[in-house]
Formats: structure tokens, sequence, C-alpha cells
């Protein structure tokens, strides 16, 4: 059965006032001090910002494992790619901390099941999420890299559900990218799968269609021609096949061509109604987006000018014009 995401009240993609988004995030980011020295890692990012759309719950693996703090440093050691928790400093022994450590986020793995999203702290034995080093037994360590022992099993009990560093946060592709996904794995809870049926699930891919073809033109129109005949399977099978599929051709950020592919063919929707002139400096603009002269709102602004006054109502529908709030102005980084 696939992942189901937790419910969460959505409108149009946006969070309700008093209803923001349920995302997880490393305690230490939070700005309490929970680190192995006491110190913290306060994300101004986090805070300041997607605190705004983002209702956090905030946890941190060794404080719930029962190691305290301060508490001595631990590293990942023995096996890359099933490590194992040990400390960092040798003269304290080899005492293997990894069974501790498991027992300790157990509950928070059950209460990840209601998230959309979880940011964690980098580099972290139990928190990091892909390039944590591992070291051999004489203290080197190894080439190949590891997410954190809690981060790895966030992954393989929900390997939908979005999972970023709050450092690559910094990054604006990755950043949108993100918090795209968030967006996708609340909306399809609340639309589809709050009340499951075809009609929903038709409904909620047809406002995400564009998004797609920006993302990934095969899965654009495989995921067309899967719907096409879904009805044809029980439906927990189609919801099963169809949200991963979605959640992989979103997975790595749109590029310039797919957005220029995507707004041209959205232009296409205006050609018996809007004049040639004027559709001719939409697609100046579009070009000049991909040449990386200007910023991605610059060119999707125009365009949503004109499908606002011309568009049929399917078109203005597109969740592609605003797949999470405008305010986070991330397009215009883009």
């Amino acid at each position: 059965m696939a992942q189901q995401p937790a419910t969460n009240a959505i409108d149009g993609g946006l969070p309700a006032a008093s209803d923001k988004i349920p995302v997880g995030l490393s305690t230490c980011l939070s700005g309490q001090p929970v680190r192995f020295n006491g110190s913290h890692s306060r994300s101004k990012l986090c805070l300041d910002t997607l605190a705004q759309y983002f209702d956090f719950k905030t946890f941190c693996p060794e404080q719930a494992a029962g190691f305290g703090t301060p508490r001595p440093a631990m590293r990942l050691s023995a096996d890359p790619v099933n490590p194992r928790l040990i400390f960092s400093d040798s003269s304290k022994g080899q005492q293997d901390l990894t069974e501790q450590l498991q027992r300790g986020f157990q509950n928070e793995l059950r209460f990840a099941e209601r998230l959309d999203g979880y940011i964690l702290m980098k580099n972290s034995p139990s928190c990091g999420l892909e390039r944590v080093k591992v070291y051999r037994d004489n203290g080197y360590p190894f080439t190949e890299k590891s997410p954190g022992l809690f981060t790895k099993a966030l992954q393989e009990r929900y390997p939908l559900l979005p999972l970023e560093e709050e450092g690559r946060l910094h990054d604006a592709a990755l950043c949108e990218n993100f918090i795209l996904r968030v967006y996708a794995h609340a909306n399809f809870r609340n639309e589809v799968l709050a009340q499951p049926s075809y009609g929903k699930l038709v409904a909620f891919h047809s406002s995400y269609k564009f998004v797609l073809m920006a993302h990934s033109q095969a899965s654009y129109q495989s995921l067309g021609r899967f719907l096409a005949t879904a009805h044809e399977q029980p439906l927990q099978t189609t919801l099963d096949e169809y949200f991963p599929q979605l959640m992989a051709a979103l997975a790595k950020p749109a590029k310039r061509k797919g957005h220029t592919n995507t707004m041209l063919h959205l232009l296409g929707f205006l050609k018996n109604s809007v004049d040639g002139t004027s559709r001719q400096h939409i697609v100046e603009t579009i070009h000049k987006y991909r040449e990386g002269g200007i910023p991605l709102i610059t060119p999707i602004t125009l365009l949503r000018h004109y499908i606002d006054q011309k568009g049929s109502a399917y078109v203005q529908a597109q969740r592609y014009w605003q797949p999470y709030p405008e305010s986070l102005g991330l397009r215009n980084r883009l």
C-alpha cells in the first residue's frame, strides 16, 4: 500500500491562516540547545520564513534516546551500508549505541505519518540526510557515506516523504523543489486520500499536469496514459501506483528548458484570444528567461496576466501558477 500522507486542510495549495502544513524539524535547528556540546544551530530560514507556512514539529533523536546534553560526540562506524553508532572518543570504548538510539526514535517514526516533510541537520550521525561520514575501526573514514540513522529509518518507512537538510535549503533551486514537494504531499493527502475516489484523483492530477510537464515530459505523458485506464483496476491499487510516480517526477528541480516548454505550451491556449503582437512579446520574455537573463517569476507573471483575462477555467485552475504561496518569493530566485 502506498504511503498515506497525513490529513491536512489545504485550500488551493495554500495553508489556511490557522492551519499550517505539519513538517518535522531537527530540534537544534529550532534554536534549542540540544547539540552534543550544549549549543544549537538555529535556522533563520526555518524560524523567520518557513514557520509562517509550516507547523514545525521538533525532534532530537539523541536527546530522545537519553544521551543527555551536553554529551560525548558520537559517530557512525563499521559499515557504510549498515552503520553503527559509537562514541567518537575511542578512550570511552567501542560501545554500540545503535539500539539505544533506535529505541529513542520509534515514537517519532510513528508520528511522522502525520507529516508532509522533514528538515534535518546536516552531518549529524542521527539526522544527516546523505553525506554523513562512516569511520573504519582504525579511525579513517570510508569513501562511501550514509544518511544518519534516524533519517535512514524515516526514508525506509516513508519513502515518499519530502526530506531535506537545512543547509541545502539555502540553494534556491533545492529550496523551491522541497517546498513544492511538501505542498504536493499535503494536497494529495487532503484532496484525494481524505475521501478517495477516481474523480478526486483525476481532478488532482488535472491541476498538477503542467507542474509535471515542467519537471518531466515523460512522467507527464506516462501518468496521463496511466489514469486513462486506471478505473479498470481497484482504486487502492491505482493510488498505490500513482502517488510514487508523482513524487518521483517532482523529486528533482525543474530545469529552465522544462519551464520554457511548459510556458510555451500554456501560451497555446491563448492563440485565438490574444493578438499576435502580445503573444510574440510573451514568447520573447519566455526565451529571455531560458537564456538566464531574467528570473522565472517574470514570464510567469506576464503569461498569467493574459491567462487570467482570456484563458479558460481549466488553464486558470492549474497549480503551475501557484504551487506554493507566492509570498515565499521562490520564483524570484530561479
